[in-house]
């Protein structure tokens, strides 16, 4: 009887890329410690794969879709990611600074280890839906309108934020620092917020329901 095998020692690289492709979770890039400099996604799009430890500056991904990508250890610096899909999009220990990401859906995002910050960014009219965001820091940042419904924010940090008309309904805001949040309206009553931190100039915001005047 004749017998097939194979000698991986001398099997082209290619050949199990190739059978990779038909493998679950299989990615067609991996990409590491690389820098993107004003790059124009909407005229070459972003190759899918996965981008570990990336630098991605003045680059532009609105309209774009981002969706199936993994970012890990990533940053993005002044990048404009306004509209993009995010569609089981992976963003794992990722940093967004001075980045422009009006009306994305993060509740499209791959829940599993989601992790990122934000600093002095606008992120207006985003929804954050039953997302799973302890200890995210949210620094000199605009949320108006955004989207917290059903989030898990315990121990969360709004530095200098803008949370004009954002929406927080069955939030967990538990042991959250909100002493130096503004424009926010929180109903106790629908949210958890137990030891959660608010500066007495923001307790108003707790209080928006009750339609009363608080003089200072």
């Amino acid at each position: 009887m004749q017998r097939y095998g194979f000698v991986f020692g001398i099997i082209p690289f290619t050949i199990f890329a190739d059978i990779g492709r038909y493998l679950p979770g299989y990615m067609e890039a991996y990409i590491h410690d690389q820098t993107f400099d004003k790059q124009d996604f909407n005229i070459g799009s972003l190759e899918k794969g996965d981008y570990e430890h990336c630098t991605f500056t003045n680059c532009n991904f609105s309209n774009t879709d981002i969706s199936q990508i993994s970012f890990t250890g990533c940053e993005f610096i002044d990048c404009n990611l306004s509209l993009a899909k995010l569609v089981n999009t992976a963003f794992r220990d990722v940093t967004f600074q001075g980045c422009k990401m009006l009306g994305l859906q993060f509740g499209d995002c791959n829940k599993f280890a989601l992790s990122f910050s934000f600093n002095n960014c606008q992120v207006n009219h985003s929804s954050f839906y039953q997302g799973k965001m302890k200890k995210m820091v949210f620094r000199n940042t605009q949320l108006q309108e955004a989207d917290f419904s059903q989030c898990e924010l315990m121990e969360a940090v709004f530095d200098h934020c803008d949370l004009l008309s954002a929406t927080f309904d069955n939030t967990n805001l538990e042991k959250a620092d909100l002493r130096t949040a503004y424009n926010y309206s929180i109903d106790p009553e629908k949210n958890r917020v137990k030891k959660a931190k608010f500066s007495l100039a923001g307790v108003g915001g707790l209080l928006n329901k009750y339609d009363i005047v608080i003089e200072q």
